[in-house]
């Protein structure tokens, strides 16, 4: 029985060019967004809050990044009913915001992306922009 696997994991370099194709398609549409990557632990690779975003959205895009890691599930998916169950259950270090996605890759979670500061729409749209530049799995 092997006791350990060999496993993918999300580079920095692979965090910036999320980041980057983010980064232009929220330009493209004209709104500043906050924009996190974290590896599959919910653990920060990179960030960047853009010009004219909503401050408070610094924490709601990094939540749902946390939460797509986590949960392995774009954030935004889970039953209504669940939301203060899991706010309560994380200390508030989940949430159920759309905007979070995770990055699969070959079948296999390397990290999630978080965008916030625009509508659940725009969010959504830069975030998968992020996907988009990784050849990762939208799910």
């Amino acid at each position: 029985m092997p006791y350990t696997m060999p496993f993918l994991k999300l580079t920095h370099e692979g965090a910036l060019r999320a980041l980057d194709a983010a980064l232009k398609k929220a330009e493209m549409l004209g709104v500043p967004q906050n924009i996190t990557i974290v590896d599959d632990g919910g653990n920060l690779l990179a960030f960047l809050r853009m010009d004219g975003a909503k401050v408070l959205s610094i924490r709601t895009s990094q939540k749902k990044a946390i939460s797509a890691a986590s949960l392995r599930q774009p954030s935004g998916h889970l039953k209504p009913e669940l939301e203060v169950k899991m706010a309560i259950a994380t200390e508030s270090a989940l949430t159920n915001l759309e905007g979070g996605f995770p990055i699969v890759i070959d079948g296999v979670c390397v990290g999630a992306i978080g965008v916030g500061s625009g509508t659940g729409a725009q969010d959504c749209e830069v975030a998968r922009a992020g996907l988009a530049a990784l050849g990762a799995q939208p799910l």
